[in-house]
């Protein structure tokens, strides 16, 4: 059985626009109750949301769903994907609902569910989902309607969870750091956690008003913090996403790393306090620089398909602690869940920290490969897998590339979008590859 409704995180779309509007959200809040409610007779679940205007619209229809479902629901206001993750398992909730799009503009949004545990939940959880929406709505009566109630401190308490994952004996002290949060979920609780630890905060992207989330700022749009920087003459620049749970960082000189060096980062420090690491997952976009580097260093490495979520089962089926995409998604497993985009900043400042050096020293020896990441928009059915030409324009370059790059087509998974990457070792012919690769998907 596909999934219909369900990407490779959650349900996302635009607003208005069939799923994401409110009989919609009422019916899934009702359908996940009932799949709930087969595993224990009153479900309780907790409902954070990011700072988009449509949230409000969204968490009413959700949280009467539940209610009508016979589960009770507790409601955090704006609060991070990995915040209302940790809560879930801090309250011993049955389930964590998020009502965000993530990186997407305010004209979008979505829902993503965590277990009891705080993690991703399985392909047959959404499918038996899915299935529920299909039959009839089964309404409790009034004696056994849910109830919904306000968690007041839940910034309090996931700022807290924050600070902890940073090292006791280290302080962010005497380093100015400016936080982006992208006009975001985490407005109101990342220049905290950074305040609180030490360090002097310039907060920029902190200004929510409902319509400008990820608009000019966060993780997705870098050249804002990269400016910010270099005016205040601040040692690192933190970026997030709209719902934190993706990180860009940028040092003094206004240079950008991106998640996949900040994996490195993080697996060299834990080797250079004598910890074991038996290898890391990243994906199939992770660049090869890193591959090679981790490999160097006796740390296996290997790819995930694209997306958090594929990244954690590859991590959980092996034992292993870190991953991340370059997109920014870090997993430290013995530190969260899920990945958390400040927890994953205090993690690589840790490392910055405990060494005395920069990022770019801690970096020296890793010299990434050009690569030119191309998205083209799809039309309504446009069928790009049985294209003819991409497929042959494909064999081509991989023939031409040899063993000096890849090539990496795949749909995206939340957008109508095709991305079609090409690493190679000079960027002009990853330029031109990617082009015609392009230029055949648009014939």
């Amino acid at each position: 059985m596909s999934r219909m409704y369900f990407g490779t995180d959650g349900i996302r779309g635009t607003v208005g626009q069939s799923p994401i509007t409110p009989d919609f959200m009422l019916r899934l809040g009702h359908a996940v109750g009932r799949v709930l409610r087969k595993e224990m007779p009153r479900p309780s679940v907790l409902i954070g949301k990011d700072t988009r205007i449509s949230g409000y619209m969204l968490e009413s229809s959700l949280e009467a769903g539940f209610a009508s479902a016979g589960v009770d629901v507790w409601l955090t206001g704006p609060l991070p994907t990995p915040g209302v993750a940790y809560l879930t398992r801090a309250l011993r909730q049955q389930l964590g609902v998020v009502i965000s799009a993530s990186h997407n503009p305010f004209s979008d949004n979505g829902i993503k569910f965590f277990s009891s545990k705080g993690e991703k939940l399985p392909d047959a959880w959404e499918l038996a989902v899915e299935q529920a929406l299909e039959e009839a709505p089964s309404w409790v009566d009034s004696a056994n309607l849910g109830r919904a109630r306000r968690l007041q401190d839940a910034r309090g308490r996931y700022i807290e969870f924050c600070k902890n994952s940073f090292g006791s004996d280290l302080s962010l002290r005497g380093l100015k750091i400016v936080v982006d949060a992208a006009h975001g979920a985490a407005y109101h609780v990342a220049p905290d956690v950074f305040h609180e630890l030490g360090a002097e905060v310039i907060s920029i992207g902190c200004s929510p008003d409902g319509f400008n989330i990820n608009a000019g700022f966060g993780a997705t749009a870098p050249a804002a913090l990269v400016k910010a920087v270099k005016e205040h003459g601040a040692h690192y620049g933190v970026a997030l996403d709209g719902d934190a749970d993706r990180l860009q960082l940028v040092d003094a000189q206004g240079r950008l790393y991106n998640g996949d060096e900040l994996l490195y980062v993080m697996v060299a420090d834990r080797l250079s306090q004598g910890q074991r690491v038996p290898g890391a997952v990243g994906t199939l976009m992770t660049n090869m620089a890193v591959e090679l580097a981790l490999k160097a260093r006796d740390v296996d490495f290997v790819r995930a398909k694209v997306g958090d979520r594929y990244v954690m089962e590859e991590l959980a089926a092996r034992g292993w602690q870190l991953g991340g995409e370059g997109s920014g998604h870090l997993l430290a497993l013995d530190k969260h869940t899920t990945g958390d985009g400040i927890v994953s900043a205090l993690l690589v400042l840790q490392a910055v920290s405990r060494s005395g050096c920069s990022l770019a020293e801690l970096l020296a020896g890793v010299e990434l490969f050009p690569q030119t990441l191309i998205n083209v928009r799809l039309q309504p059915g446009q069928d790009w897998k049985s294209n003819a030409r991409l497929a042959q324009e494909q064999a081509e370059v991989t023939a031409d590339l040899g063993a000096r790059g890849r090539v990496l087509i795949r749909a995206s998974g939340t957008e109508p979008l095709l991305r079609v990457m090409v690493e190679a070792s000079d960027a002009q012919l990853a330029q031109q590859c990617a082009q015609r690769l392009v230029d055949a998907v648009k014939l």
